[in-house]
C-alpha cells in the first residue's frame, strides 16, 4: 500500500508539473511581447528588401513597445535566411522578411533544411518585386532593340542579379532564350551587391530587383526593359515589359513577413496588426513609391492556402524550362 501511495503521489506531482510548465507559454502569448524581437532580412544591407525591412521594424516597435533588431542573413537566394527562421522557436521573438518564394518555389531548386509547407507562419505580404534590365547611362545603347542587336554581336555579356535562380535571373534567362542571346549570369547576395559590381563595371548590365530604381532616377542607369510584370510601369510608360517583346516572363515574388511554424494565434494577431498598420501608413507608402515598389497586401492565411497550388505551378514551369526533371 505504501508503494502504491508513493507512485500515486509521483503521478499527480508529474501532472501538476506539466500543468505549471504549460502556464508560462500561454501567459507569454497573452502578455507578448516582453523583450526585444529579432527580424531577419534575407538580403544584404542597402537592398530594397533591407530598406523596407528596417522601415517596418522602426514602425512596428513603436506599436509593440519593444525594440525590433534587424539582422541581415543573405545567401542562397534567401534560403539561408528561411532555413534559419524555420529552425527557431515559435515564440514570436524571431521573425524574418523573406520572399514568398521560400515556400512554394525555391525548395524545388535549392537544397533546404525545411519542409516548404511545414516551416513558416506567414503574417502578411506587403509588396512584390519588379525587375528591370539596365545599362549604364554612358552606354550607347538606348533601347531594348539596340540591346538585343548588341548582345547578339557580342556573345557572353555578363549581368548581375540578387542570386542564382532568383526571379531576376530567371526572367533575364527566359528573355535571352526567347531572343537567342548568349549571356553570362553572375549571382550576388542581393540587389545592393549586384549594383556595386555593376557601378564598378564588373558586369556589362544588371538584372535589377528594385534597388536599381534610385539609380535610374538619378540618371546613372538607363532602364531598357521591365520584367516580373504583367503591365507597363506607370512611372516608365515608354519602357516595354518582357511579354510585349513576345517572351515568357517569370512571375514576381512577394515580400513577406513570417515567423516559424506554430506561432500562437494571439501572437500572430498582434504581429500582423502591427506590421499591417505600418505598411498602410503614409510614411511607408511614400517609401514604396520612392523605391518603385507597389503596395500589394496579402493576408498570411491566404499565402498558406495558395502555397500548394503555387508549388504545382512552379513545378510544371521548372520542368518546362529544364531546371528540374
Amino acid at each position: 500500500m505504501k508503494t502504491i501511495r508513493i507512485f500515486r503521489e509521483i503521478f499527480f506531482a508529474g501532472l501538476i508539473l506539466v500543468f505549471l510548465l504549460s502556464l508560462p507559454y500561454s501567459t507569454s502569448a497573452q502578455d507578448y511581447p516582453t523583450k526585444s524581437i529579432t527580424l531577419y532580412c534575407a538580403y544584404v544591407a542597402g537592398a530594397t528588401t533591407d530598406i523596407t525591412t528596417r522601415a517596418l521594424a522602426t514602425g512596428a516597435e513603436k506599436l509593440l513597445g519593444v525594440p525590433i533588431m534587424v539582422e541581415n542573413k543573405p545567401g542562397g537566394n534567401s534560403t539561408v535566411c528561411a532555413s534559419l527562421l524555420a529552425s527557431k522557436k515559435p515564440d514570436g521573438y524571431t521573425l524574418a522578411v523573406v520572399p514568398t518564394g521560400v515556400i512554394a518555389q525555391l525548395p524545388q531548386i535549392y537544397k533546404v533544411s525545411y519542409s516548404p509547407f511545414n516551416a513558416f507562419t506567414p503574417l502578411l505580404q506587403y509588396s512584390r518585386y519588379i525587375g528591370g534590365l539596365c545599362v549604364l547611362s554612358e552606354s550607347p545603347i538606348k533601347t531594348i532593340d539596340e540591346f538585343i542587336a548588341y548582345a547578339k554581336s557580342r556573345p557572353g555579356l555578363t549581368y548581375g542579379s540578387p542570386g542564382m535562380y532568383s526571379q531576376q535571373h530567371l526572367a533575364v534567362d527566359l528573355f535571352a532564350q526567347c531572343k537567342g542571346l548568349h549571356l553570362k549570369h553572375v549571382p550576388y547576395k542581393g540587389g545592393a551587391e549586384a549594383i556595386t559590381a555593376f557601378l564598378g563595371k564588373h558586369t556589362d548590365f544588371i538584372a535589377g530587383s528594385g534597388s536599381h530604381i534610385p539609380y535610374v532616377r538619378q540618371g546613372a542607369f538607363r532602364l531598357l526593359m521591365v520584367y516580373n510584370a504583367t503591365k507597363r510601369d506607370p512611372s516608365y510608360p515608354d519602357i516595354p515589359i518582357s511579354r510585349e517583346l513576345g517572351c515568357e516572363d517569370y512571375p514576381a515574388d512577394g515580400l513577406m513577413v513570417a515567423g516559424p511554424k506554430g506561432l500562437p494565434d494571439p501572437i500572430v494577431k498582434k504581429l500582423k496588426d502591427a506590421f499591417k498598420t505600418v505598411a498602410e501608413s503614409p510614411e511607408f507608402q511614400k517609401l514604396l513609391v520612392q523605391i518603385n515598389l507597389p503596395y500589394d497586401y496579402k493576408d498570411g492565411a491566404d499565402i498558406d492556402k495558395e502555397a500548394p497550388a503555387n508549388y504545382e505551378w512552379f513545378n510544371a514551369f521548372y520542368k518546362k524550362i529544364g531546371l528540374i526533371k
